[in-house]
Parts: structure tokens; C-alpha cells; sequence
């Protein structure tokens, strides 16, 4: 089976953690020793292709440096709009270095390599990865406009933002503000070329305006249902069903603090399991009246780490044990290999160019 993960910071923990990707799991733990800021690493390649991960949606993330969490890495966070470009092109360079250099490695940005992706999984001994590159909070695109020159450098899919940008709220700060004027013009441009954007991170009035006026595709990629774990990071009932209403894709995040409610993180690693995963996955498909608008969006080594997620789960080669559970829970095989997958695959193959 293939197994889709919608989010992974593979470009900034390689920049600004050091991370080397490329190597195995075991070789980044002990490099780091425990020492790393962002937690004990739980995703590298080849621990992706261990458990089957065949596509993952690879962020382009850069973090303002009114942050607080700014400055965690190896550089401060971006000032401006040149600035967050700089720091945003670097990763999207990353993404197209390892497409070149690595020989099992591809971007995905149409049918024709989702397709080289999906039907590796029929031979055994050679699966591909691919990785559709996600932009996570849109100041790196300095003016609406230029969102034409990274399409057609391969970015495909764009939330608006982290924190709040010059284009929408966040849900941060918990703010009452929605779409800027400017981001009312990015979704116009975004619209005509083919974008999908990414409600999650988004703040509940800034999402609102997007499903009420974005005629695109729209998903969240890496958010859990409020109505289990509140705080307007998540998703309430009224979004997840608009959404769906839409054709839209929801990724559950693995984080524990994300999974039960007022967990935080540090705290023991078996307070948190997959029955808790399984909780959110089970709200989702009993709101929208199927199991087709579920997917992963891990969020794996995204501000936390190995310590900080279910407890049967250790690192990313381990996400095949949501599909054992959900087994457990009663689903059909159909509904499974559309929760692990088949459910991000359906959307991408809706949208994506020849």
C-alpha cells in the first residue's frame, strides 16, 4: 500500500537543523546525540521508504522573526518580504537537488510523475518517493503575481499563512482579522494557474473567506478537529464540513499535543496512542458521512520529535500501524487505503496538468 504523509518539513530541518536526509534514521540520531532543538529525529528517506511512504507533501517553511520561536535554527527569522523569498527559494532548490541527485527521488508536480510514483509500488524492490512541494505561509511570494514563476517552478500548493502574513491571519495569535486585500489577490492569481491552498494554520475568519470565495482546490493539510482538542489551530465542525463540501482532504497531525487535549509536550509518551489518532479519524468520516475526506498530514520533526507523538510510533517508517488500527476500528479495505492515501492521490489526480 502506499501511504501519503501531507506534511513534512524536509527542506528546513535539512537547512537550518542540519539534517542529512539522505541517511539513514539510526545515522541523524547519532550525529545528533539528543542535542537537537527540534526533538530526536523521526524522518529521514530512507526511513520513509522503510514504511512504505511513497509521496509526501515537502514544505517550503520560513519563520518570521517576530516569532518566538524565530531564530531556533540556523538563521533568523525572515524581516521582509525579500528576505522570506530568499529563505524560501533555498528550499525549493533543496527539493530540486534531491529530485536530481537522488536516483529514487522524484517531484511531483504533474500526472506523468504521480503516475511514475504510484506504479513503482507494483514492483516490490524499487519504490520511488515523491515529494509536491507545499508552500506553508505565503511571504516568501513577494507580490501576488509572482506566483506564476514558482509554479512553474514546481510549487503547488500554498496556505497563506503560519503566522500572520501580509496576506491573511493566523490562527496563532488568535486573531479576529481574515484575508488582507492582498490576499484576495493572491487567491485570484493562485486560482487561474491552478493552485491548491491549504486552509490549516489559517485563521477560523480568514478560512472562512477562502472556502466562501476560492473556486480552486482546498484542503487542510496537517490539522485535528477542534471539537477534540480545542484552540483555533484546529479545525471546528463548521470548517471540516465546508471543506468537505468541497472535495477537500483533511490531514490528521501525529503531534500528541494535537491528538489529546491538554497534553503538552515533555509530558509521558504513553499518555498519547493511536486510539487517540483513531479518535480523530473517526470524527472526521462520522461528520462528512464517508471516509473520504481523511488523510495523514504527520507533521513529523515540525517542532517536535520522536518524544512528542503516539506512543506505538517511534519515527516515520511506523505510520503503517494507523492502517493496522484502523483495521481494528472496523473499516473496510477500501476506506483504508483511501485514509492512508488513496485520498490525496484522488485530489491530486483531479487538479494536477498532464
Amino acid at each position: 500500500m502506499l501511504i501519503v504523509d501531507a506534511h513534512l518539513d524536509l527542506a528546513y530541518n535539512a537547512i537550518e537543523h542540519g539534517r542529512d536526509l539522505t541517511q539513514p534514521l539510526t545515522a541523524v540520531r547519532d550525529a545528533e546525540k539528543g542535542q537537537s532543538r527540534n526533538g530526536i529525529a523521526t524522518v529521514t528517506l530512507p526511513e520513509l521508504q522503510k514504511g512504505g511512504v511513497g509521496l509526501v507533501f515537502g514544505t517550503i517553511f520560513v519563520m518570521p522573526a517576530s516569532s518566538p520561536l524565530a531564530g531556533i535554527g540556523t538563521q533568523v527569522g525572515y524581516k521582509d518580504a525579500a528576505g522570506a523569498h530568499r529563505q524560501g527559494m533555498r528550499q525549493l532548490d533543496y527539493y530540486h537537488k534531491l529530485a536530481d541527485e537522488q536516483e529514487n527521488v522524484r517531484l511531483v508536480t504533474n500526472l506523468s510523475s504521480l503516475e511514475e510514483v504510484t506504479q513503482s509500488f507494483a514492483d516490490e524492490a524499487n519504490h520511488l518517493l515523491g515529494i509536491v512541494p507545499l508552500m506553508e505561509g505565503a511571504d516568501p511570494i513577494r507580490q501576488p503575481e509572482e506566483a506564476e514563476m514558482w509554479y512553474e517552478r514546481g510549487l503547488r500548493l500554498v496556505g497563506l499563512a503560519w503566522d500572520d502574513t501580509r496576506y491573511a491571519s493566523g490562527a496563532w495569535r488568535g486573531s479576529r482579522h481574515g484575508l488582507t486585500k492582498e490576499g484576495h489577490q493572491l487567491l485570484a492569481v493562485m486560482a487561474n494557474l491552478g493552485f491548491i491552498l491549504d486552509l490549516t494554520h489559517m485563521s477560523e475568519k480568514a478560512s472562512l473567506e477562502a472556502l466562501e470565495s476560492y473556486p480552486g482546490t482546498m484542503v487542510a493539510t496537517h490539522s485535528n478537529a477542534r471539537s477534540l482538542v480545542p484552540g483555533e489551530r484546529q479545525l471546528n465542525d463548521t470548517q471540516i464540513r465546508l471543506l468537505a463540501e468541497r472535495g477537500g482532504v483533511m490531514g490528521v497531525v501525529l503531534s500528541s499535543s494535537f491528538l489529546k487535549q491538554g497534553h503538552r509536550r515533555g509530558e509521558r509518551k504513553e499518555l498519547v496512542t493511536l486510539d487517540h489518532v483513531m479518535a480523530h479519524i473517526d470524527h472526521i468520516c462520522q461528520l462528512t458521512g464517508s471516509a473520504a475526506h481523511v488523510g495523514i498530514g504527520s507533521d513529523f520533526d515540525g517542532g517536535f520529535g520522536a518524544a512528542d507523538i503516539p506512543w506505538e510510533i517511534d519515527s516515520a517508517a511506523d505510520l503503517v500501524k494507523i492502517e493496522d488500527k484502523l483495521r481494528e476500528r472496523g473499516y473496510t479495505e477500501n476506506d483504508i487505503v483511501n485514509i492512508m492515501g488513496g485520498n490525496w492521490l484522488t485530489m491530486l489526480r483531479r487538479i494536477f496538468p498532464a
